[in-house]
This record gives C-alpha cells, structure tokens and sequence, in this order.
C-alpha cells in the first residue's frame, strides 16, 4: 500500500504506554486482526512465508502524526529497517533516533525488489550503512541510499543523541578546561 500513516502502523488507542516495550502487539493492529481479534490470513505480517528484519512498504510510508510510537512498534515487532521510495520526514527523524533505518530507493529500484519478493519470498536484502548501499541479492541489483553522516555514525556505533555526548565527554572536558585557561588573567 501507499500512503501509510503513523496511525495505521500503531493505532492511537494504544499510545497509552511511554516505555518503548509492548508496541508490537498493537503494530498495525487493525489490518493484522479482525474484530475477535483473530490475526488475518490475508494480511503480510501474518503470513510466515514473508519474514526479515526489513519491512518493505510503498511510497510515502509513515505520514500523520508525529508519533514516535510508530519507530517503536516497528523495532519491537523486530525490524531493523524499512524500505520504501518515500518517507514523512518526521518520521524518517523519528526512526533515525530510534536505531530503525529509513531506506530511501528510487521508485525502480523498489518495483524490481517487490518484483524479486513475489517471484521469491525468501529473497535476501542486503543493507550496507558504511556505504550507504541497498543490494537485492538474488538479482545482483544494487543502489544507493542518502543518509545524514550523523545518524549513520549513531547507527553504525549504536549510539543514541545522549550516548553520543557521553561519548564526547572527555573531548568536552578538554574544551572547557582550554576554554577557562584562554579567559584565566
């Protein structure tokens, strides 16, 4: 589908939590389950044949709200990254600070991968963070993703905004004690 909102992916009913545990449950929650809250034959993530760390969506997945939730069940649910040609940019900032990846590929590029899953399920994606490089495996197609230099280093060494100040702090020492000798008479 395109044009998946924050609300679809985690229905605002079940915002009522503020750790970042329990999310997946409710991922998606109206598509997944019916009304007796039985889990939907027809629906992808209930299909065992499609599995992976990495959720492959149409374009301009994550609009609405801006609903930090939505990172949260989706790395709950156990991705690690999503795929897709477009993103909401609260969103795509929202996952970013959560370790889930936003893969943004060019429209081809996301026709031939869903092409590749259909004629196989069990196809291998590759994503490459160092060289910012997306690879459909069975069919050698490779292409390559933005990413901001900053998140990709968070990402790279697991650091969130405050790991990664704490990572400074003896660099930020340095600069303070420095700082007080250039203004010391």
């Amino acid at each position: 589908m395109e044009n998946i909102d924050t609300d679809q992916i985690i229905p605002a009913r079940f915002l009522k939590a503020v750790t970042r545990e329990g999310f997946d449950q409710h991922l998606f929650r109206d598509w997944r389950f019916d009304s007796n809250n039985k889990p939907r034959k027809d629906f992808v993530l209930n299909d065992k044949t499609f599995k992976g760390k990495i959720l492959v969506t149409r374009r301009n997945f994550g609009i609405g709200s801006s609903r930090e939730h939505a990172a949260w069940a989706l790395k709950d649910y156990g991705f690690d990254a999503v795929v897709s040609s477009f993103f909401a940019d609260i969103f795509k900032t929202n996952a970013l600070i959560n370790q889930l990846l936003p893969v943004t590929v060019s429209p081809d590029f996301l026709k031939k991968l869903f092409a590749e899953i259909k004629k196989n399920p069990q196809t291998i994606v590759n994503i490459d963070i160092p060289n910012q490089i997306i690879e459909i495996k069975n069919a050698n197609i490779k292409e390559k993703f933005p990413l901001d230099p900053y998140r990709k280093m968070c990402l790279i060494k697991g650091y969130d905004d405050i790991n990664y100040l704490l990572n400074q702090k003896f660099d930020i020492i340095k600069f303070e004690k420095q700082r007080k000798n250039d203004f010391s008479i």
